[in-house]
């Protein structure tokens, strides 16, 4: 099987898309750990924070200017988190580049 976040870049698996630009997509986590959980992912495929290169340093940074505004608009005025999980050992279990957007709730540290 191809990489899920790819086809549904591809249109190719239905999402619920909340945001959308050149570069990247916003939709919902399907297994939500919070009232609000997004996902954002470049539309190009890369397989982790630990593998992107020099040349996506521009979209790396967009990730995180996108995710500011998505939590505006999602109405976290309390506060958010970011998360991307890197290789199995750090929970990723996607090999496409992801960051989730968790809000809503109170987040305790550690996790």
């Amino acid at each position: 099987m191809g990489c899920v976040f790819c086809e549904i870049v591809a249109k190719k698996v239905p999402a619920k898309v909340v945001y959308e630009d050149d570069d990247l997509l916003v939709f919902p986590d399907i297994a939500p750990a919070a009232p609000v959980h997004l996902l954002l992912i470049p539309k190009k495929h890369i397989v982790s924070i630990g593998e992107a290169r020099e040349e996506d340093v521009l979209l790396l940074g967009k990730i995180l200017i996108v995710a500011g505004k998505v939590a505006k608009l999602s109405k976290l005025t309390q506060g958010f988190r970011l998360v991307s999980n890197i290789g199995r050992d750090g929970g990723q279990t996607v090999f496409h580049l992801h960051v989730h957007l968790l809000g809503g709730r109170g987040m305790p540290w550690p996790p």
